[in-house]
């Protein structure tokens, strides 16, 4: 076994790999780039070699600076995470000739696999089903234009060298084609060194479901059942789960056969994921094959007690697998919900800046895997003793922390297990409650308004889920009335708790004691609600239009998280102290309450309402990045839905359109610069 790797890699995965590493008593070394010299995964490794400048073109992808690195601390072998060098033919054919184990597939097998064009072409050649496209490299978006029109609209304009959503675009028109093409050549050369594009027909209304297999030296090679990814956004994957509520056994059972008979055709070893595109009628066609371990690995893991990088490390190391197909069995249900740092309520534009509060829930025993020093199984599939939910993060940062406008904005992988489906859901629904991140925009609303879509709940989903249930885009959560009762109810007994404090406080005057009442008016979603309190030692009971809640917490003022029990059933909110109130989110809602006595309450009713600036004259940066491209000049007239500018922010391109018709008074940015949030670029007329 080797005594010291190194990892090719940066944030929550570098992390993960030196946790399994420091388990199986291996050191560490880590690399890093200006951007990250204070980072989490340079804090954990036993080593850490600086490499570069903060871009990842000048760092982490430049093969000589990692080789560099293994030189100087002499590494026995390199782990490449996902993404930047995980699929580099020539990364791993470097680490050959200086002798040093990738730990990862053969250089012949990414090479076949790694490269999409290449990959659907071996597929198809292995009786293996495809979606119809076009695999020949494409010169320029005339080209382009002219391919999507045989194929026939809508296609999927995707780049060969590829990963994480970058490079993908799909195009319903001409001009969606051209767009499309110009924006993911430019994002696979920034994001992978490697600008080659193909397009393939864009299945509508599909369900993307992978199968991740295991290989190792010896021919051995398994598939450790699937994962259902349809929860996308812009081909970004944001929810997943193990196994998928979709597929039956059968269906399994085929798409797992086919796995393993393409990795066995090219002479794979290690972890990888053949990823399907599967029909309403649950027909699945190849879609590539990841090269390296996924993103969304954690799920698998949780079903199934395995460890993948351990699997990965051994079988760099020579060891054959320790277990059969037979052997591998699924054990419950597990759930994984990325969080990005990305706004939901500005488009899910990026978000840079300092964590001002991480504070992640709980993580508990979770499934048949666990750290070291608690229970594993003997064999894959054993049941733990007691099969209770629990809770797992990944996570590359740290409070305090910086998120750089440079990499993914993925901050965290929030997972949660289960013995059922539901009770998977149910468990992430507390701990997205439970995760408190402050100083960024971020995911976190979304993610809880998608455990309580009924489409979700029930398992019906696609990929165009998100785009088809916010077209507007996210607007926040809109909670029903029995939950907005609860909320109401723990607000008052909340604000209860506030006023008793106050009114004890130093500096009253003697014999003039501040009596709490026991009636108040909730305002909170645009309803007022009068309650009556009364309490005891445990808690209070709250009345509401004859009903009474009781309410139990162990919540004081100042607490940024209040943990209550409503009749007996949990509610998790974060909360930020108002005047008379909270602002209070839970389950993807974002609630100004406000708890007043009743004559407040009437006052209250004649305040003026204060109304936001007008901005409509102005196109804005919507987020923190570097301008690309001004297609318009002042004097132009714009048409609605023109694109105005380019501007990219981590690794990806957003196009902004004009929202009306209207003419160009002025152009106050240009190419190159670098604008905060809401910097203009342009004024009308």
């Amino acid at each position: 076994m080797f005594k010291k790797i190194l990892i090719a890699n940066r944030g929550e995965i570098a992390c993960r790999v030196i946790k399994t590493a420091k388990k199986m008593g291996i050191q560490t070394v880590a690399v890093y780039s200006d951007a990250d010299r204070n980072a989490l995964h340079v804090k954990m490794a036993d080593e850490a070699v600086h490499i570069g400048p903060s871009p990842a073109n000048q760092s982490y992808i430049v093969i000589d600076r990692i080789m560099e690195a293994i030189r100087q601390t002499g590494a026995e072998a390199v782990h490449p995470g996902y993404g930047f060098l995980s699929e580099n033919m020539k990364f791993a054919e470097a680490l050959e000739k200086e002798g040093v184990a990738f730990i990862g597939p053969p250089s012949p097998a990414i090479e076949a696999m790694g490269d999409k064009i290449t990959s659907k072409k071996l597929a198809q050649e292995a009786g293996v089903s495809t979606v119809p496209g076009y695999m020949g490299l494409i010169a320029d978006a005339d080209e382009a234009v002219k391919i999507s029109k045989e194929i026939g609209f809508p296609v999927m304009i995707k780049a060969s060298a590829g990963g994480g959503g970058k490079g993908m675009r799909i195009a319903w028109n001409e001009q969606e084609a051209r767009e499309g093409f110009e924006s993911s050549r430019n994002e696979a050369a920034a994001s992978f060194g490697d600008d080659r594009i193909f397009i393939e027909k864009f299945v509508t209304q599909p369900r993307h479901i992978e199968i991740q297999v295991l290989a190792d030296q010896h021919g051995n090679c398994v598939y450790v059942h699937e994962r259902e990814c349809s929860i996308q956004r812009r081909n970004q994957k944001v929810i997943e789960e193990a196994p998928s509520p979709f597929l039956d056994e059968a269906t399994r059972k085929a798409m797992g056969e086919q796995a393993v008979a393409l990795a066995k055709a090219v002479g794979y070893a290690s972890a990888g994921t053949v990823e399907f595109i599967v029909d309403g009628q649950k027909n699945f066609y190849f879609l590539e094959m990841n090269t390296r371990l996924q993103v969304e690995h954690p799920v698998t893991e949780l079903i199934t007690g395995i460890d993948l990088v351990e699997q990965m490390i051994r079988v760099a190391a020579g060891e054959p697998l320790p277990f059969r197909q037979e052997d591998l069995k699924i054990n419950g249900w597990a759930i994984e919900s990325r969080l990005y740092a990305e706004d939901p309520y500005r488009n899910f534009l990026p978000s840079i800046g300092r964590l001002t509060r991480y504070r992640p829930p709980r993580e508990t025993a979770a499934g048949p895997m666990h750290e070291a020093g608690k229970w594993v199984p003997a064999h894959p599939g054993d049941q733990p003793p007691a099969a209770a939910a629990g809770v797992r993060n990944d996570t590359g940062v740290y409070e305090g922390g910086e998120i750089s406008m440079y990499y993914d904005p993925m901050i965290a992988k929030l997972c949660t297990w289960a013995p059922t489906r539901a009770e998977a859901i149910e468990q992430m629904r507390l701990a997205l409650d439970e995760f408190e991140v402050e100083g960024i925009g971020h995911n976190l609303p979304f993610l809880s308004a998608v455990m309580d879509h009924p489409k979700f709940v029930s398992g019906d989903i696609s990929t165009a889920f998100i785009a088809q249930e916010y077209p507007e885009g996210f607007l926040g959560a809109t909670l029903p009335d029995t939950e907005i009762i609860r909320v109401a109810a723990s607000a008052a007994a909340m604000h209860r708790v506030a006023e008793i404090r106050r009114a004890r406080i130093s500096g009253r005057l003697d014999n003039h004691e501040r009596h709490v009442g026991e009636h108040w008016v909730v305002f909170v979603a645009g309803k007022e609600i009068p309650v009556r309190i009364t309490a005891d030692r445990q808690g209070s009971t709250v009345e509401i239009d004859g009903s009474k809640l009781r309410v139990e917490s162990d919540w004081l003022p100042g607490q940024s998280l209040a943990r209550l029990s409503v009749d007996g059933t949990p509610l998790v909110m974060k909360v930020d102290r108002l005047p008379s109130g909270f602002r209070l989110r839970v389950r993807g809602a974002d609630l100004k309450t406000y708890v007043r006595r009743p004559r407040a309450a009437e006052l209250a009713r004649l305040m003026p309402e204060k109304l936001p600036p007008d901005t409509s004259k102005f196109l804005l940066c919507p987020m923190p990045g570097l301008v690309v491209r001004i297609n318009v000049e002042a004097g132009d007239e714009v048409q609605e839905g023109q694109a105005l500018a380019t501007v990219e922010a981590m690794k990806m391109e957003n196009i902004l359109r004009a929202e009306k018709k209207a003419v160009v008074k002025s152009v106050n940015a240009k190419p190159g610069e670098s604008l905060k949030v809401d910097d203009v670029i342009i004024e009308f007329e």
